[in-house]
């Protein structure tokens, strides 16, 4: 095997993982990643403005609001005017979206961190900067893109935003 296809089947299996875990989330909770994100981002304080998810979660404020939209219609979220400021919005966490982040397995990320940050820094680092070449080699680095496991959902500027997968699928 070509180191080229050592990288390629590496990162086909990353993407393998990501999907799996994805459809795990799904299958146990009836969120998608993206969703259980916001929904973890709520827990400590229970609401918060759309502005604040979306910088506690590294995702732009137009994907916050599809995706709150989505967890309203499914009565995990509520949208109230602010205590402090009534022209604002406030995100409250309702009982049902607690419940379901205490009983949302952990995310695939989560274990992924635990051994990222046993790692020296210079090996952190040296991954970072090899992860981050990789993506811009495959002009990907311009992607919005949350520090999250996930694959698909995340609309709507993703829609026109495609990558080629080394097995020919895209994502």
């Amino acid at each position: 095997m070509t180191n080229s296809d050592a990288l390629l089947v590496a990162l086909r299996q990353i993407s393998r993982a990501i999907d799996l875990h994805s459809k795990k989330l799904k299958k146990e909770t009836g969120q998608t990643t993206p969703q259980l994100l916001l929904l973890k981002a709520l827990e400590k304080d229970g609401r918060a403005k759309p502005s604040i998810i979306a910088k506690s979660v590294h995702l732009s404020h137009a994907t916050v609001t599809s995706i709150v939209d989505r967890l309203e219609k499914s009565e995990m979220v509520t949208r109230v005017k602010s205590e402090d400021d009534r022209r604002s919005v406030e995100i409250v966490l309702t009982d049902k979206g607690r419940e379901c982040v205490k009983n949302a397995p952990e995310m695939l990320q989560e274990d992924f961190l635990v051994s990222f940050s046993r790692l020296k820094d210079w090996e952190q680092n040296l991954l970072i900067s090899s992860v981050q070449r990789i993506a811009t080699m495959m002009d990907a680095n311009r992607l919005e893109s949350a520090p999250i496991l996930e694959i698909g959902e995340i609309q709507p500027e993703d829609a026109t935003s495609v990558i080629s997968l080394p097995s020919g699928k895209s994502h």
